[in-house]
């Protein structure tokens, strides 16, 4: 599947105000998995408590979602600065409705790539 710009924000142990980040998500060729700054997230078929995907080497919950046009991508109740990729402002911006980032709301940084190769190995172990 194409990269997608995504919204994805860390649930466990923060609610409505986890690390949250936007950039380019790889999936795997069933588009369950998603790659992200270099980690695996699973999609939890909404059996979730907080979030839709978690991360497979750990388990904790991540939201996983597309952009919204009017930078509302945080719940109503939570909080915090979203990192954005900065490889990734000026198709962000051409995809929402105002053309300069709130440094209030945002901040810079950048995405690690991930090894998908090291995650498929791992959930193709053989069990002893």
């Amino acid at each position: 599947m194409k990269p997608e710009l995504k919204y994805i924000e860390l649930k466990s142990g923060f609610g409505y105000n986890g690390p949250a980040w936007i950039g380019m998500a790889e999936f795997s060729k069933s588009g369950r998995t998603v790659y992200f700054n270099g980690r695996a997230l699973k999609n939890s078929n909404a059996q979730g408590i907080a979030g839709n995907y978690f991360d497979i080497e750990n388990g904790d919950e991540y939201w996983v979602s597309g952009i919204k046009k009017n930078g509302t991508d945080r719940h109503w109740g939570g909080g915090g600065k979203i990192m954005i990729d900065k490889n990734i402002v000026e198709l962000y911006l051409s995809l929402v409705d105002f053309n300069v980032l709130d440094k209030n709301h945002f901040e810079l940084t950048e995405i690690k790539t991930t090894d998908k190769q090291r995650f498929t190995e791992l959930e193709n172990k053989k069990l002893n």
